[in-house]
């Protein structure tokens, strides 16, 4: 029987990329992105005790993610000092490079995507990775028929701003 750490450390490796898509849409530097990524996994660790097995496992990391980044831009408007990690522990993930080209075709789109507000954000986030909307739904605390909803009007800005920057 693997350790808590051991175990979290290796839930969070190969389910990285959920977390750095978190901050790709929520980060506009890389430094920003590190912070967030560090802010992210601290949340995670913290309430790792609390994630049952109820929803899947990167179900429960998307809501943690998402919630933390949501929350460190609303601390960040109203000024309040987020986590400090020094008295946390640390946990050694390593991260996996992302491709520059892909990362370069996705730029326009990530740049609409950050237009959009908190909620919308997280929708487009999840609608992208094939999320069925009934975990959507469950991941943001909404009804399916409003994450339907929510997301059609998402599309349509999308497609207002993609057209007026093409």
């Amino acid at each position: 029987m693997e350790s808590k750490e051991v175990e979290f450390t290796r839930l969070i490796e190969s389910n990285q990329g959920i977390v750095h898509k978190v901050c790709r849409i929520y980060s506009d530097t890389p430094e920003a992105h590190e912070d967030l990524f560090q802010e992210i996994v601290l949340q995670l660790w913290k309430s790792f005790d609390s994630f049952k097995g109820d929803s899947k496992f990167s179900t429960w990391m998307y809501r943690v993610g998402l919630n933390t980044a949501i929350t460190l831009i609303r601390k960040k408007h109203k000024n309040i000092p987020t986590t400090s990690i020094d008295s946390q522990p640390y946990f050694d993930v390593k991260a996996n490079e992302f491709d520059e080209e892909k990362e370069e075709r996705l730029k326009m789109l990530y740049a609409a995507i950050k237009k959009l507000n908190d909620v919308e954000r997280a929708l487009v986030l999840l609608y992208l990775e094939d999320m069925p909307y009934k975990d959507i739904a469950q991941t943001l605390g909404i009804t399916e028929v409003n994450a339907r909803v929510k997301m059609n009007r998402a599309k349509d800005k999308l497609k207002e701003m993609m057209t007026v920057n093409a």
